[in-house]
Order: structure tokens, then C-alpha cells, then sequence
């Protein structure tokens, strides 16, 4: 089991969002992350990366939790956050180098990983530009080359559309399909979801920091009727309540 999250309450500034959020994902599988704005999506994100820490529950990554072995879990997630964070004053290579540095990745293996991503999303003769040169959907592209780079076992992707041309959104795509086929695992939050439902392998719906399903579309379908799409599925769901206090 390559993510595992049980009893998970969390929040900001001792106000809770996350109450008691419960799933898993299994290595080799692919979940859509899916929920209004304000669910609670972001939140979990934060709190799987070590970003913000738990009221209560347990994250696990690989059978590890932060505490118990912060190097292992830190280096087994590779992620892509929804606003590209870059540093200024360093070029695309050094930003390669930077993140093969940081996993503790040979420089030949990091550069033979790196030419055939650069060459897919068609960044292989700027290795020399610097940030500020970068349109938003390049930027994101090298977010992308630098956590499909590491090679991890869970991928963290939050909102990976955003900003990226049609061939581009198709380029993630199979990468994100021949990942899954060596057995990473990857928790992929959106809101496009005919595409989501065309290749995730489960949907995990979140509301009010709550998951409120959980299963692949057979099982959702089941649930909430058969012959509904994953969007009439998630309009049912996803009907805002009253009173809610979840953040995105």
C-alpha cells in the first residue's frame, strides 16, 4: 500500500477542516482527488506532504510516516503543486540538478531521465532560460519534469491541467499512465473530470473535509445510480451544505 490515511483531522491555526478522512491508494493506482472548492482537497495535499501538521490520524507513505523515517517518506513523493514555484535566479538546468541533488540521484541518471522529458514537452533547447522567461504552461512543465524526474512511488499532483496546452494535457496524461504500468501510485486532484474519468482507476470525493465516496465508477454507479456519469455522480455529492467551514 503506497499511501494509507486513517482517522486524518486537521486544519489551520487549531480551527479543524479535515474531519476524520479515511483512504488508501494501492500501488500501481490512479485517483481522481475531486470536491468543490473549499472541501478540503488542498488541506489533505498539505498535510500528506508534511506541510501542515495533523490534529490526530496517521498518514502513511510506503509504511512509513513522517516521524518514523522523514528522509524515506520525503524522497518516495514527487509532487506537482497547482501554481508553479520556481526559484528566480536559477536556469531550467539548475533546477534539474537542484531536484536530482535533493533525491540523491546520480548526475548521469538524473540527466538521462531528464532528456526524454524535456524532449516530451519540448523544453529540451531552453535548458539555459531562467524563470522569468517561462510563459504559466512552461513553468508548469517544469514542475512536471523535475517530480516525474525522481521516479517516486506516489505522485502528489495537485490540479495538473491548469496552464497546459491540449498536446501538453495529452504528454501528462502517458506519463501518468506509464508510471501507474511500473507501479507508482498517484493522487491526482481536479476539476476536469470527463477527463478523470476516462483513465483514473478510483474517485475519492471529499465535502466539508469529509470523504463522502470513495471507489472506482462502477462502485459509485452502484451507489448513486447506474448510468451516471462521474460529473452527475459528483453534482449529487458535492450540493455545497450549510455551514460549512472547509478550506480548499
Amino acid at each position: 500500500m503506497t499511501l494509507s490515511i486513517k482517522n486524518l483531522s486537521g486544519g489551520y491555526f487549531g480551527r479543524p477542516v479535515l474531519k476524520n478522512v479515511n483512504f488508501e491508494l494501492a500501488d500501481g493506482e490512479l485517483a481522481a482527488f475531486v470536491g468543490l472548492n473549499g472541501a478540503g482537497k488542498t488541506t489533505t495535499i498539505k498535510e500528506i506532504m508534511g506541510l501542515l501538521t495533523p490534529f490526530s490520524g496517521e498518514i502513511r507513505v510506503n509504511g512509513v510516516t513522517l516521524k518514523e523515517n522523514a528522509d524515506a517518506y520525503r524522497k518516495a513523493i514527487g509532487y506537482i503543486p497547482e501554481s508553479p514555484s520556481l526559484y528566480d535566479e536559477l536556469t531550467l538546468e539548475e533546477h534539474i540538478d537542484l531536484t536530482a541533488l535533493s533525491y540523491d540521484i546520480p548526475s548521469d541518471i538524473a540527466r538521462a531521465r531528464a532528456q526524454k522529458l524535456l524532449q516530451t514537452f519540448r523544453l529540451d533547447d531552453k535548458l539555459d532560460w531562467f524563470p522569468s522567461t517561462f510563459s504559466k504552461g512552461m513553468k508548469q512543465k517544469v514542475m512536471i519534469i523535475c517530480a516525474f524526474l525522481t521516479q517516486p512511488s506516489l505522485y502528489i499532483i495537485d490540479e495538473p491541467f491548469m496552464g497546459l496546452d491540449p498536446l501538453a494535457i495529452h504528454d501528462l496524461i502517458d506519463l501518468m499512465q506509464e508510471m501507474r504500468a511500473e507501479g507508482a501510485s498517484i493522487l491526482m486532484s481536479t476539476h476536469i473530470l470527463a477527463t478523470a474519468e476516462q483513465f483514473a482507476d478510483k474517485f475519492i470525493v471529499l465535502k466539508d473535509g469529509g470523504v463522502v465516496a470513495d471507489g472506482n465508477l462502477a462502485a459509485l454507479q452502484a451507489q448513486f445510480g447506474a448510468g451516471k456519469s462521474l460529473d452527475d455522480i459528483y453534482m449529487e455529492l458535492a450540493r455545497p451544505t450549510t455551514g460549512s467551514t472547509a478550506r480548499s
